[in-house]
């Protein structure tokens, strides 16, 4: 009998609890997902690739990595083929879960709405800088500039603690607009939201994404004395940054980003320091970005490639992905090549896909938009995330009345990758979980040669650096969750 090795955690056989992946099935009947022995579309279940140690097998339904003896991938080949898992001799059947009657850890149904684990506040609808491809009209979200009252901003953790599980983890998301122009509000609202939370049996983390242009030291040292993870925008060094990132009067962003660097350095750093790279198709070559930030003294460093904004110029098209894709590619190679000799270079991207890809993460969503993570506008309505406020298709409830459970299960009806096409076809779709919905919504999906691109590298990437680093690996948490956070997360498919 043929004997598959498999590379990386082991994702948890499918039961009968629900999981953010699946949907509890009634033991009295067959599971929905069970393979027959002719599956059609097997591509879409499963993608051979090649690595410094040869040939390996990718399978969607649970992520999971497997290395192919010799004799195996001639038959894997024909399984992709022709679709008919007979191809395969019956070890290797046995081993991917393609007996007659196996189960599936998706079975394609939409999750209920969870509890909430995280809500961010848009404290400030306005921002001190107009950035030439900013989605959020500086903040305003096509609306009126507006400041979130002190009220507003309690109910909404009190909304949070509410509605999350008993002794969960929550997070308490600043966002904007620029929310350090509200830090007063944001400074009582992180201690209370800690009184609070503690009070209810809940543990508050909180995070924050900001232009740091208006750090204070008293803000620097609220980082440092709570469980913050910030995100700060910066595209670059000096010429390349201000060239889109833009203050009144012609002052340096990346200037007075700096300065506050020196403040943090000073007087408090956050739990999480991360850098969100915004990249536009004239953005040149992206690993001289990525050394220069990481060289400021980033924990984490992400590139985000402009797909919705109000300048068409500015958005990647199909062709400029293709550059994108080589520039992202060379940066994942210094990082294989750097993480794998045991020196730290944090590139988010790449080490958000290795940790996915190594724990199995497979899931029918992007991120958790409308079920764990919702996000209130300054008006206490609820949207699915803080890029889609004001926007009434994916309207929420409210702080008040709570979340609209008929609108989230709609949502999570609507946005599974499964009913989605070209998505229920993709090999990429459980990693990818179909795009954000936000720029879904403005663009489509231009960009999936690019994902299955990168993720084809990660993958073959991946079992290079398990080969030369398994110590790497060591550590990582058993999984990833999947409620959101209040940041704008850097995922395995970005």
């Amino acid at each position: 009998m043929t004997v598959l090795l498999q590379i990386g955690r082991r994702p948890p056989d499918p039961t009968p609890d629900p999981s953010p992946g699946g949907h509890p099935v009634p033991a009295d009947r067959p599971l929905p997902g069970a393979v027959p022995d002719v599956v059609p579309g097997a591509a879409a279940e499963a993608r051979l690739f090649h690595s410094a140690h040869g040939a390996h097998l990718f399978v969607v339904d649970g992520s999971r990595v497997y290395d192919l003896p010799g004799d195996v991938e001639g038959q894997v080949r024909s399984w992709l083929d022709s679709g008919d898992a007979r191809e395969l001799g019956p070890g290797a059947r046995a081993a991917l879960g393609l007996e007659p009657g196996a189960s599936r850890r998706i079975d394609g149904r939409p999750i209920d709405p969870p509890p909430l684990s995280a809500l961010s506040l848009n404290v400030m609808q306005a921002c001190n800088m107009s950035c030439a491809y900013c989605y959020a009209d500086e903040g305003r979200f096509g609306g009126a500039a507006r400041v979130m009252p002190r009220e507003v901003a309690f109910a909404a953790v009190d909304r949070l603690l509410a509605d999350s599980r008993p002794g969960a983890d929550v997070v308490v998301g600043f966002m904007g607009g620029e929310p350090l122009l509200a830090a007063d509000l944001v400074h009582e609202v992180t201690a209370y939201a800690a009184r609070a939370a503690e009070a209810a049996g809940r543990r508050a983390r909180f995070s924050l994404t900001t232009n740091l242009t208006e750090l204070r030291p008293a803000d620097a040292r609220l980082f440092a004395r709570y469980p913050f993870a910030v995100s700060v925008s910066l595209d670059g060094d000096r010429d390349r940054n201000d060239a889109l990132r833009r203050l009144p009067g012609g002052a340096s962003a990346y200037d007075r980003v700096r300065a506050g660097l020196d403040l943090l350095a000073r007087h408090g750093r956050p739990r999480h320091l991360a850098a969100r790279v915004t990249v536009t198709p004239a953005g040149g070559r992206l690993l001289d970005v990525l050394d220069h930030v990481i060289g400021l003294g980033f924990d984490e460093v992400g590139f985000a490639a402009v797909v919705a904004s109000p300048d068409p110029a500015l958005e990647f098209t199909g062709p400029q992905f293709e550059g994108f894709l080589a520039h992202m590619v060379e940066c994942g190679e210094v990082a294989l090549r750097e993480l794998a000799a045991g020196r730290r270079y944090p590139f988010g991207n790449f080490e958000t896909a290795m940790a996915q890809i190594h724990r199995g993460s497979h899931r029918p969503y992007p991120c958790g938009a409308g079920a764990g993570y919702l996000s209130a506008a300054a008006n206490g309505d609820l949207f699915a995330c803080h890029r889609l406020v004001d926007d009434p298709g994916f309207a929420m409830g409210s702080v008040t009345a709570g979340p609209d459970q008929a609108a989230r299960a709609e949502h999570l009806a609507r946005g599974h990758v499964d009913r989605m096409s070209p998505c229920r076809s993709c090999w990429a779709r459980y990693l990818c979980g179909g795009g954000c919905y936000h720029e879904v919504a403005r663009r489509g999906r231009p960009g999936c040669d690019y994902i299955r691109g990168w993720l084809a590298f990660c993958l073959r990437a991946y079992v290079e650096l398990s080969a030369a680093r398994p110590d790497y690996f060591e550590g990582l948490p058993a999984s990833s969750g999947y409620g959101g956070s209040g940041s704008d997360p850097t995922t395995v498919a970005r």
